[in-house]
């Protein structure tokens, strides 16, 4: 599909107008709220319990602490995690599903197992067991670890297309020119398969935000700063919802739900602009 012709369906694509528009607005939120506050994140900046006013926006919590500026850090947290933890996904998914599909063989059933391994393999559980044992949990080495488990399921789906486009006459014609193995896969097959690549990456960093959040809420967030997930942690803790601190509670899953669901609805958009037979005209 030509640069031309996506951005024509992609600007007529109801899905991936609201879902790309959500997450604009929240990454907005993210790089301009930092200037609309002029409070920590956990800083003691008010009164317990503080309903939401023009001093505090959405409240402050049990301790004070603002909740708008604890969600305006938290983002940046969310945004971080699902970058570099579902690009790390997406980027270890396509190695392994690439090189397993081209070259098959010996090298193809390597690889295969080591993604069945991993597949097997409880995802939540081993984050708990590597996150608890960790003396130190950030924001980024969260991810990175989110990152290296979440990958086979690309790998899997990427060999599998790599595996029935490498038959392709385009393929034996770069083949029968001398390109090395390299240059056939990024110069012929990966563009051959765009338009899965760039959901994959969706899904993963959806995956990604949801996986980091899961952790926080239990308890196995980073050690330092905030999140979303340490926020809903915290409002959990401290009986938020049977104290009435609804601004406290409420706000950050539904900000997490509201991110995930557009990057669901810009997947499907996407789905529906590269495939004509879905294409909404």
């Amino acid at each position: 599909m030509k640069k031309n012709e996506f951005l024509y369906f992609a600007l007529r694509n109801t899905r991936m107008q609201i879902g790309l528009g959500i997450v604009l607005f929240f990454f907005a939120v993210m790089i301009i709220g930092p200037s609309l506050t002029d409070y920590d994140p956990n800083e003691y900046s008010g009164p317990a319990f503080a309903r939401p006013s023009e001093d505090h926006w959405l409240g402050t919590t049990f301790f004070g602490q603002d909740v708008f500026t604890q969600i305006v850090y938290g983002l940046r947290a969310t945004f971080i995690v699902g970058a570099v933890g579902g690009g790390l996904a997406t980027l270890i998914g396509l190695i392994v599903g690439f090189i397993a599909g081209y070259k098959g063989g010996i090298l193809d059933e390597i690889l295969n197992m080591l993604t069945n391994i991993v597949t097997v393999i409880p995802t939540l559980a081993l984050l708990i067991i590597i996150a608890a044992y960790l003396p130190y949990r950030g924001v980024v080495s969260q991810s990175i670890i989110i990152g290296c488990i979440a990958w086979p399921w690309t790998a899997r789906a990427v060999r599998a297309q790599t595996f029935s486009l490498r038959s392709r006459e385009f393929v034996d014609l770069a083949r029968m020119s001398g390109m090395s193995s390299m240059k056939i896969i990024v110069q012929e097959i990966a563009p051959n398969m765009l338009s899965y690549l760039f959901m994959a990456l969706i899904l993963q960093f959806g995956g990604a935000i949801l996986a980091a959040a899961t952790l926080d809420f239990i308890g196995l967030g980073p050690t330092e700063g905030i999140s979303l997930g340490l926020m809903m942690q915290n409002a959990v803790l401290w009986s938020a919802i049977p104290l009435g601190l609804w601004w406290w509670a409420l706000p950050p899953g539904m900000i997490i739900a509201a991110i995930v669901s557009a990057l669901y609805f810009m997947n499907t958009g996407l789905d529906e602009i590269f495939n004509p037979k879905l294409r909404e005209m």
